[in-house]
């Protein structure tokens, strides 16, 4: 039988991270087509309306049915934007562990949230979910992301030495890919307690 999270949402104080759905299509899609997002992830280029009906009704909620982690919409709680959105993935239910990732919206970036989301993700994966360990990778010239990972307690474990394809604009305004090395951060139980605090309720 295969091991899955719960359907749930989280709250705190100024975020909802919920499923996705279908009226998330357009802000989803805006927020992809954000250049940072390009460089630093792996997705489609150009991300289309298509393509977000697909993430949004197939294979992000296969991501927890399947048992492979979960993927969550995070909200602004006063203007119910899409703020970005948290993936747990890569999970070992026999180690109890797995990996997180993140992207926020430009317009959302510098308010904290990407931390917020996170952090929360990781007191409940935590405490509710008993899970030991949380790693999260970033690109060796993603400053923004290490300083979220540095921000909510993770250790720097170590470097993957050229292990990562990002994409740079090339000067006819296209893109190519770059190999470039990836930092490891791990998360315990045990360095939330020097996190800062965030108060959260899931259901």
């Amino acid at each position: 039988m295969t091991s899955t999270f719960p359907d749930i949402s989280i709250s705190t104080d100024r975020l909802v991270l919920r499923p996705f759905e279908e009226a998330d299509i357009p802000e989803l899609t805006a927020m992809m087509n954000d250049e940072l997002t390009a460089a630093w992830t792996s997705v489609p280029i150009p991300y289309t309306h298509a393509e977000a009906r697909s993430w949004i009704t197939g294979r992000a909620p296969a991501e927890r049915t399947q048992g492979r982690g979960i993927v969550f919409a995070v909200n602004e709680l006063l203007t119910h934007r899409l703020v970005g959105s948290v993936h747990l993935m890569n999970t070992n239910w026999h180690a109890l562990s797995a990996e997180v990732g993140y992207v926020v919206a430009p317009w959302a970036r510098g308010e904290g949230y990407a931390a917020e989301s996170v952090l929360a993700t990781a007191h409940w994966l935590f405490h509710d979910q008993k899970f030991e360990r949380l790693e999260l990778r970033t690109a060796a010239g993603n400053t923004a992301s290490q300083q979220v990972a540095q921000k909510i307690g993770c250790v720097s474990e170590g470097v993957l030495r050229n292990a990562l394809i990002v994409r740079s604009r090339t000067e006819d305004g296209g893109w190519t890919d770059i190999r470039t090395d990836l930092i490891v951060w791990g998360l315990l139980p045990e360095d939330l307690e020097d996190a800062p605090p965030v108060q959260y309720s899931a259901g």
